[in-house]
């Protein structure tokens, strides 16, 4: 009898001690369930705008403290007005080594250029700040003052040496990377936080949308996209992982002239004018922050029918369209993660 009962005190003390272990192991697993689910945010005014950036789980406060040095220093070299800056130098004419950075955006930007055969195109500068949108300042110019500025618009009369880190500009031509230096910085900043650990993040970065991985709870990313005609209101919402979500249209900077019409920041290259291509507004998805920034840019001016082209040929993003009769278009990779608000009905685009 006694070995019997030796025998249940020891079961009983093994069972307490499994039922301890067990207590503890779903203890610490709560708790790291409960840090990597932990928001950090950190807002920062910066490239004219608001950024707003949040990422989850330890080390994610750190990572976004290094995101605003990183922010920093790419407006320091990328900026247009910010005096030293690699793009003012280089707008002043001085020759010099650029930094990594501006030598990447830059080479990223004159693809995109040629790519869309020049509706992107980085040495616009002289004709939007002509019509004021760098500085506020917003007039109508002359024909003729828009003729002779254009005649230095050619982003086909920029070179590079990736051997010296050089971009030579020829006497007259500037240089602006308003297109794309968001979108780049969006890249950088998740490159970042992966570097650090971080697997959750959101960023917006002044309306352009980039996110890593997926939200903690395991569920996809939700963005609501703007409706150009109501700000108040969305088109719809798309779910997204891994993923840039970045919109263009004029709705946003556009001043009304002394003769009643209203004229949009985004300018067509061809004319110097501000582009009246029949669109309201274009969003691109895809896993390029820098090439959907540009891209929305350049397929605004091109208008519906050209975009549609541009994507048959090279189906590495997908795209919405809006235009000014407030009719919706997406490609059919969207289908599956876009949902229109229930005042819209979108047309798929299909391949051919």
């Amino acid at each position: 009898m006694r070995h019997t009962h030796e025998f249940k005190s020891v079961e009983r003390i093994v069972y307490a001690a499994v039922a301890a272990l067990i207590i503890i192991v779903c203890a610490v697993c709560l708790q790291r369930q409960q840090a990597s689910q932990t928001s950090y945010t950190k807002e920062l005014f910066a490239m004219d705008t608001f950024f707003s950036l949040r990422a989850y789980g330890p080390g994610a406060e750190e990572a976004l403290a290094a995101c605003e040095g990183r922010v920093e220093e790419l407006e320091s070299l990328l900026s247009v007005t910010r005096e030293g800056s690699d793009i003012q130098r280089m707008n002043q004419g001085e020759h010099f080594a650029v930094s990594g950075d501006t030598f990447s955006v830059i080479t990223s930007a004159l693809e995109l250029g040629g790519e869309t055969e020049g509706t992107l195109d980085i040495t616009l500068y002289p004709v939007l700040r002509e019509w004021g949108f760098t500085t506020g300042e917003y007039q109508i110019p002359q024909a003729e003052t828009l003729q002779a500025l254009l005649e230095k618009v050619d982003y086909r009369t920029v070179s590079l040496d990736d051997s010296a880190l050089t971009v030579s500009v020829p006497e007259g031509v500037e240089l602006d990377l308003g297109a794309v230096a968001k979108g780049y910085t969006g890249d950088c900043l998740l490159t970042l936080l992966k570097e650090r650990g971080v697997t959750s993040a959101m960023l917006d970065l002044g309306g352009n949308i980039q996110v890593l991985g997926e939200k903690p709870d395991g569920s996809a990313w939700r963005v609501a996209v703007r409706n150009p005609f109501d700000m108040s209101n969305s088109l719809g919402v798309l779910e997204v992982r891994d993923k840039s979500v970045i919109t263009s249209g004029n709705y946003e900077r556009y001043f009304v002239g002394e003769d009643g019409n209203i004229y949009g920041h985004i300018l067509n290259p061809s004319d110097g004018y501000p582009a009246d291509s029949g669109l309201a507004a274009v969003t691109i998805v895809g896993d390029s922050g820098v090439r959907c920034d540009g891209l929305s840019t350049a397929l605004f001016v091109m208008g519906k029918d050209a975009a549609v082209d541009y994507w048959q040929q090279h189906r590495d993003f997908e795209m919405l369209l809006v235009t000014e009769d407030a009719h919706l278009y997406m490609t059919e990779g969207l289908t599956e993660c876009f949902a229109c608000s229930e005042d819209w009905d979108a047309e798929i685009i299909r391949g051919e």
